[in-house]
């Protein structure tokens, strides 16, 4: 199942038995292709492109190249459960505030003042990365421009809301969030969240974004700045 929903519509829709897709992927560059395929015919040539690293940027770097678009990164980090920090309580992004998953909050008995620390914690690795990633560079102007938001996947899909949330503070002109495969649940949570929505296939067996990928390798801050760098260092020609 492949999903598409655009500003035209009020929920997220499935697409046609034709643009089906092969799982897995066989990396994601390869999803990247499939991705950039689907997004070329939206009219989104010259749009800025936005990865979520790591593993988004070797997705948007393939997507940037087929839209003839700049390529840069927008830093998210997940907020863990201090005692389980891979279950994921909210995310924050550079730009933004922290975006909360209440409900999970709840049902754990805290607060959102019960996380300021690991909050904290988080912050500053978010402003490592970016000093890595961007130097000097600031976030890409994107008001009143047409921004593509890129992962490599959609799971709980709480960094991918917290990346639209700060970007739409910004006022973008059309706010797209492309992702090659994400959890049905999730996808369908997300689409209020942005003008345009493309997911090419959202399996109902979604358990984990790896599944879904025969070549799955964690990425360095290297391999980042290394594609970024081959993208003209987020404003130049793709090499």
């Amino acid at each position: 199942m492949s999903w598409h929903r655009t500003a035209s519509s009020n929920r997220a829709e499935k697409a046609p038995r034709d643009e089906a897709v092969t799982l897995p992927y066989a990396d994601r560059a390869e999803a990247g292709r499939v991705l950039a395929a689907r997004l070329a015919p939206m009219g989104l040539d010259g749009a800025a492109v936005l990865a979520l690293p790591r593993g988004g940027v070797p997705v948007g770097f393939e997507v940037a190249r087929r839209l003839r678009s700049p390529l840069d990164v927008l830093v998210t980090r997940k907020i863990g459960f201090p005692p389980q920090p891979e279950l994921g309580v909210g995310a924050i992004a550079e730009g933004g505030e922290p975006v909360f998953d209440r409900g999970l909050l709840d049902r754990l008995g805290l607060t959102e003042d019960d996380m300021a620390a690991t909050v904290r914690a988080e912050r500053a690795e978010l402003d490592r990365r970016v000093a890595a990633y961007r130097g000097g560079r600031s976030l890409p102007e994107v008001a009143g421009r047409a921004v593509v938001v890129v992962d490599d996947g959609l799971a709980t899909g709480g960094t991918a809301r917290a990346a639209v949330r700060a970007l739409r503070a910004r006022g973008p002109a059309r706010l797209v969030l492309a992702v090659p495969v994400g959890a049905e649940d999730t996808v369908g949570s997300l689409a209020a969240e942005v003008d345009d929505l493309v997911v090419p296939a959202a399996p109902w067996d979604f358990r984990a974004v790896g599944q879904w990928y025969r070549d799955f390798e964690q990425l360095t801050d290297g391999d980042v700045t290394g594609l970024l760098d081959r993208a003209g260092n987020g404003g130049g020609e793709i090499r």
